[in-house]
């Protein structure tokens, strides 16, 4: 239902839920605007303090199970992984598209979102499937951490142990050792900026690309986006203070690198970067400041807004026409991204 209905044309979209709103010059999508008046009929917005993380995690489930893809995007194989990780083994799943070349394929390391508190493989295997159909990339999707059990930095240290594990068993993947990226949608995007940041730290092999969809880079100061969309838009400024407050509890410093990516002082020497933002999206401006930050100290950086789309995107490919060809744009960036053995 929610996919015919959000597929309807503009016009009728318009007749029958009213006429998008339009802040800072840009206007919501009328199916991103339809999805939101029906979310506001099934269910109140938002994370609020007294709920328990169990209950966020398990409403998160559910809304991934609404709006996915079905049937399932099919795949050449679908492979469970176990990854030695600093603190016990991590969950992971490879996705081989139809049509791989098993012997040199690209690979996408990806760190799915849900403000480092919740979401896992199964919140985020539509839009890791997507991707893996619509750019022929291997996807190796891996299951963090996640706090308030585990409080920051053990995601970063899972992310940064993910990608080594990739990186020394790429052959066994059927993936070719030069071509292998990492992204993420929000608090997975931050990690995957993390690692790049730690692998250039550490003096490694560096990722050859990384995609970068709505990501979190700075939870130390909070830029203007976050108060101009800071409810009404799927993810609420109330939301990003719940997972920041899990994940970064008394005493953690918020202007951490490993966490405030934008507060790093040199961002010289990065991989290659597609970074993706959203419009009416509360992280919006510190995606873009991160993009730019990363220009301006050289490096390549494809950076795209999609004027008329929220925060979760990527999960809607199902039911949004305009979700569906944001992330085709993603998948065709992390094509390229990966068509070739870095120079």
């Amino acid at each position: 239902m929610l996919k015919w209905v959000c597929g309807l044309p503009p016009s009728v979209l318009r007749r029958v839920f009213g006429p998008p709103p339009t802040i800072e010059g840009q206007t919501l999508a009328s199916d991103i605007h339809a999805l939101l008046e029906i979310a506001k009929i099934a269910r109140d917005e938002g994370f609020a303090d007294e709920v328990e993380v169990g209950e966020a995690r398990a409403q998160r489930r559910h809304e991934a199970e609404i709006v996915g893809h079905r049937p399932r995007i099919p795949m050449a194989a679908v492979e469970q992984v176990e990854i030695p990780g600093p603190a016990g083994t991590l969950a992971a799943r490879h996705y081989v598209p139809a049509g791989s070349d098993a012997r040199a394929a690209p690979l996408l390391v990806y760190y799915h979102g849900g403000g480092w508190v919740i979401g896992d493989l199964d919140t985020h295997d539509s839009p890791c499937r997507f991707l893996a159909a619509h750019s022929g990339a291997h996807v190796l999707a891996i299951d963090y951490r996640l706090a308030p059990e585990h409080p920051f930095p053990a995601a970063v240290e899972d992310a940064v142990a993910a990608f080594a594990w990739a990186q020394a068993n790429v052959a066994e993947l059927g993936c070719d050792p030069t071509r292998i990226g990492v992204g993420g949608d929000s608090a997975g995007a931050n990690l995957a900026a993390a690692v790049c940041l730690w692998a250039r730290e550490e003096k490694l092999p560096p990722p050859a690309a990384q995609m970068l969809i709505y990501p979190v880079t700075d939870t130390a100061e909070e830029m203007p986006s976050r108060r101009a969309f800071d409810d009404g838009f799927l993810l609420t400024r109330a939301d990003m203070d719940f997972f920041e407050d899990r994940y970064l509890p008394s005493g953690a410093d918020r202007s951490d690198q490993r966490v405030s990516v934008l507060q790093a002082a040199d961002l010289s020497g990065l991989p290659p970067a597609y970074v993706a933002t959203a419009g009416f999206d509360p992280l919006r401006d510190e995606g873009e400041a991160y993009a730019l930050r990363m220009r301006d100290a050289g490096v390549r950086v494809n950076l795209r807004r999609h004027p008329g789309l929220v925060h979760t995107y990527a999960n809607l490919t199902a039911i949004c026409p305009s979700a569906r060809a944001a992330m085709l744009e993603a998948a065709s960036a992390l094509r390229a991204a990966l068509a070739s053995s870095p120079s």
